[in-house]
């Protein structure tokens, strides 16, 4: 059952020459096969961090950021993070023009909007091959993170119609392995609602 009027984006992050980093890319490409309701925006944002910004100020309940997030785990597990959303009091430093800096994004969004920022989970997936940081490009992702891809549009089917629902809903993964551990790479926390792993 969806709520009247509910506006949920599911956003792709990622540098698709970088590694694993490739993950968000990759999981909404997953979705033209398997699509998600018709009311859901998805769309890739690869490295376009100021596309992103602008995108989460138009009057969207909920956003769930698609991304490869090194947390200590297994590579190919997957997380659900709801960081803590920045306020917009503190000065904004643009992202970069080729990187996408989630936390850098959120605190753009929220200094250049006048309302406050929808609800913002992300969906992580543990990276095996990380680029290190002299490399310009690192073709193709690991076995254990393309693995996760499919596991992940599975996630966004079960999280999606939980969220257009209940924009205020906190979904969990099917297969939960549950971690302790709020540490989330490139958002700031403390977590909200809780963290979960799979």
């Amino acid at each position: 059952m969806t709520r009247s009027g509910t506006r949920l984006l599911v956003a792709g992050v990622g540098n698709i020459f970088l590694a694993d980093d490739a993950f968000g890319p990759e999981v909404i490409q997953a979705l033209d096969r398997r699509p998600l309701s018709p009311e859901v925006r998805v769309r890739d944002f690869g490295i376009r961090g100021m596309d992103l910004a602008y995108e989460l100020l138009d009057g969207y309940d909920t956003a769930v950021l698609v991304d490869a997030a090194a947390r200590g785990h297994r590579p190919g597990t997957l997380s659900l993070i709801e960081p803590e959303l920045p306020d917009g009091t503190a000065d904004a430093a643009p992202p970069e023009a080729h990187g996408m800096d989630p936390a850098k994004v959120l605190a753009l969004a929220a200094h250049l909007g006048d309302e406050p920022l929808p609800r913002v989970l992300v969906l992580a997936c543990e990276p095996e091959v990380r680029p290190r940081g002299d490399e310009d490009i690192v073709p193709g992702i690991s076995a254990p993170v393309r693995e996760a891809v499919d596991r992940a549009v599975a996630a966004l089917h079960t999280l999606v119609p939980a969220l257009l629902a209940d924009p205020a809903a906190t979904p969990s993964l099917s297969r939960p392995d549950e971690s302790t551990d709020p540490s989330a790479a490139g958002v700031p926390l403390p977590v909200a609602g809780g963290v979960e792993d799979r």
